[in-house]
């Protein structure tokens, strides 16, 4: 009997453990993000960057995937090959943000401002624009090479 529920204890806390180590990791990236404002290859998949200033910041090759990023402002970002699958960056402000060969498939873009960025070899597959605002960035509906969409205000 105390097999019994010393294996459930273990087998239900295991992955506690394993979530702890990883927010821990994530924790220490994200202290020197938002104290620096760089992170190379840094890991902060799935943090909450929700409303976060991060004009100008540092993110190249950084590991975004499935974070939060609503209403932030990533004005002037550098997020070169960074991987921001899955992630929400919907409300957020995104101008001369550097998506150069960054994985945006399946982004949330929904009503976020998106103008004179480069996404130049971005992978962009599955992605919400909903109602975004996008301005003389290769973002689009349709169409080959990511051509951008027409003004029709």
């Amino acid at each position: 009997m105390k097999f019994k529920l010393f294996a459930a204890i273990a087998l239900a806390t295991t992955p506690l453990i394993f979530a702890t180590s990883v927010k821990a990791g994530n924790s220490q990236d994200l202290q020197r993000l938002l104290s620096t404002g760089e992170c190379q290859r840094c890991n902060l998949a799935g943090v909450d960057l929700s409303g976060a200033h991060l004009i100008g910041a540092d993110l190249r090759g950084a590991n975004l995937s499935k974070a939060n990023l609503v209403g932030a402002n990533l004005e002037g970002a550098d997020l070169t090959n960074a991987n921001l699958k899955g992630a929400n960056l919907s409300s957020t402000f995104v101008t001369n943000v550097n998506f150069k060969k960054a994985n945006l498939d399946g982004v949330n873009f929904t009503r976020a401002q998106i103008h004179d960025s480069n996404v130049y070899g971005a992978s962009m597959d599955n992605m919400n624009i909903t109602d975004a605002d996008i301005f003389n960035t290769g973002i689009g509906v349709g169409g080959e090479d990511g051509a951008q969409m027409p003004d029709w205000d």
